[in-house]
């Protein structure tokens, strides 16, 4: 389990430069770089975290990264992240199409979420075009491999900076 970033609670009024960010990493993606490398890319799980955390810094925000392949202890994450994460940022890989447990933790906490694939799942197997977390989140980025994640990242900050106006 993959876990990066500095683990903070954030103040009650949060400005930009206070914002604190979960992104969450589903099953498999531990294996980034060495699993099918014509879909996923050749980019490691550790260099898509070094690099959230970079752009974290940039946007001056918080980033806190979490890979597991265990469906109970994505949702614990999500329940634990109320009050300590502004928002969600989760590629909850093949959980997307299964998991009504992760749709239903997230629909719990109420916290901004965006969903990403590096893969464009349209374009995949028929049973991937349906998530069952795309009703709950704010939006969704995938197909652009682990830029979807960077998008993800700056497009939920940019939505909870605007919320905060």
């Amino acid at each position: 389990m993959t876990d990066i970033g500095d683990e903070i609670s954030p103040p009650a009024n949060p400005t930009t430069n206070d914002l604190s960010v979960l992104v969450l990493h589903g099953p498999n993606l531990n294996l980034l770089g060495l699993r099918e490398p014509g879909i996923y890319g050749v980019s490691t799980l550790e260099q898509i975290d070094r690099k959230l955390v970079e752009i974290g810094r940039s946007l001056q925000i918080q980033v806190h990264c979490l890979q597991s392949n265990h469906e109970g202890i994505l949702v614990d994450a999500i329940h634990d992240a109320r009050g300590r994460y502004h928002g969600i940022v989760v590629n909850a890989g093949a959980y997307t199409h299964t998991s009504v447990a992760i749709r239903d933790a997230i629909a719990a906490v109420s916290i901004p979420t965006v969903e990403v694939h590096l893969s464009n799942i349209y374009k995949r197997e028929s049973f991937r075009h349906h998530s069952y977390l795309a009703p709950l989140v704010i939006g969704q980025i995938s197909g652009f491999g682990a830029n979807s994640y960077y998008l993800g990242l700056q497009a939920l900050v940019a939505h909870l900076a605007a919320s905060e106006c």
